[in-house]
């Protein structure tokens, strides 16, 4: 049986231990620190990091974390899986989507799928975990009630990406990297006022920061319903983007200005 717990980085990062209380794979370990803490004081061995794109703070741990730990608990040199697209420090796999993850500390098993738009090699992580359920670790593509800034894809392909996401089966518990969701959910709130739904969460939300609780698995079905860059195509949100004066002449159109109405939103 396997948890997902999240280990706190930065000022608003979670990198994710995916562990079956003897060994842990890490998700997107920005820094070494945090990581280290955690498996002190859970009793666990390394056993695999997974990187979901090149940004510094989703890998910026992994040289120390492989000094630290330059094998893994059968004697093997400690696996490092990432984007083919990327360059990833220190990656003995490079995957990109079609392609199969099979870690053996703790065992488990994910496919990949390519979501460009945030960085252009960015892969999320798609597995069904024993005791955990369905799982997607996304990165910086989907967040909680929103989406990564287009730094180096285009609003076609990040809709695209999103578009696989949100194909996802519904029960599937969304990994993203942030503890971004209370701005998240102001902006989806201007964007659609009167989503009954999202009024609800936004007020779970605050209950759940106020007392320092993530907001965040969601799951793909909630993000259906309240994330705003999943629901690009709905009629309220096409309205909403055009009273902006965006572009909504067609999909890709409406999606870009979109995205930079939450750039420029206070």
């Amino acid at each position: 049986m396997l948890k997902v717990e999240p280990i706190p980085a930065f000022q608003d990062n979670y990198i994710w231990a995916i562990h079956d209380g003897h060994s842990a794979a890490v998700v997107d370990p920005g820094e070494a620190a945090p990581v280290e803490r955690f498996l002190t004081q859970h009793g666990l061995a390394l056993g695999a990091i997974v990187i979901t794109h090149h940004h510094g703070d989703h890998q910026g741990g992994v040289s120390d974390l492989l000094d630290a730990h330059p094998y893994g608990p059968d004697g093997a040199p400690m696996p490092v899986v990432g984007p083919a697209g990327e360059r990833i420090g220190h990656r003995t796999q490079a995957v990109r989507e079609g392609d199969t993850v099979t870690l053996r500390y703790p065992a488990a098993t994910f496919g990949v799928l390519d979501v460009p738009g945030h960085t252009a090699g960015h892969v999320a992580y798609v597995g069904d975990l024993p005791g955990a359920g369905p799982v997607v670790f996304c990165g910086d593509t989907m967040f909680a009630s929103g989406c990564g800034r287009l730094f180096e894809g285009t609003p076609a392909q990040m809709l695209a990406s999103l578009d696989k996401l949100a194909a996802l089966p519904g029960a599937t518990r969304v990994y993203c990297a942030h503890e971004y969701t209370r701005g998240n959910v102001r902006f989806a709130q201007a964007v659609e006022p009167a989503n009954a739904e999202l009024a609800a969460w936004a007020s779970r939300v605050d209950a759940l920061r106020h007392a320092d609780t993530p907001t965040v698995p969601t799951t793909v079905a909630h993000e259906r319903a309240v994330n705003p860059f999943l629901r690009s195509r709905e009629p309220a949100v096409r309205r909403a983007v055009g009273a902006q004066g965006g572009d909504v002449s067609n999909d890709a159109a409406a999606f870009g200005a979109l995205r930079g109405w939450k750039d420029n939103f206070r």
